[in-house]
């Protein structure tokens, strides 16, 4: 029972951070669009970034119970990182169309793709910056694996490194 309670606060944490993290990702592209579309449905679209980054964030969690890119654990971090990067984009892109779908339904209006102005370009523009935006989040999930979660939380929320130079050879 006390382990079954261990992995429940541990998924918990884990489910926490990656939704706080899609959360301020989607959350700001929403308010991008909303500026750059002047669109006074800010909320509407806050709302939508958030069920977002709920369901996600679930899906990432699923998505390492099947170990996706495991296959990648044993080769330099790069690696890895890149490759959730990829996989993750691709589900965000997917996701972020399905929203607008619905979206477009639910006013009543005929189902396009609404994402990077509707067109091919501006969708592969959109599955790019998603890429990059979710690479600092792999990166420092797979310096944790290699390090220790442990470790990195301890360096990122406990103490503050400190610097030790090292002794020089010639001395």
């Amino acid at each position: 029972m006390n382990r079954l309670k261990e992995k429940i606060v541990a998924e918990g944490k884990q489910f926490f951070w990656i939704f706080v993290y899609l959360w301020v990702v989607l959350g700001l592209f929403s308010i991008h669009k909303s500026i750059v579309l002047q669109e006074r449905t800010l909320i509407y679209h806050q709302g939508f970034a958030l069920i977002n980054a709920l369901i996600l964030a679930k899906i990432m969690l699923i998505a390492e119970m099947f170990h996706v890119g495991d296959h990648q654990k044993n080769k330099p971090l790069i690696y890895p990182v890149m490759f959730k990067s990829a996989v993750f984009s691709v589900i965000l892109m997917a996701c972020s169309i399905l929203e607008e779908t619905l979206s477009e339904l639910w006013r009543g209006k005929a189902i396009s793709i609404a994402i990077g102005g509707g067109s091919l370009k501006g969708v592969l523009v959109v599955g790019i910056i998603m890429f990059v935006v979710l690479m600092p989040f792999f990166a420092l999930k797979e310096l944790g694996r290699s390090v220790g979660d442990g470790k990195l939380y301890e360096v990122f929320f406990v103490r503050g490194t400190q610097y030790t130079p090292q002794q020089s050879l010639s001395s």
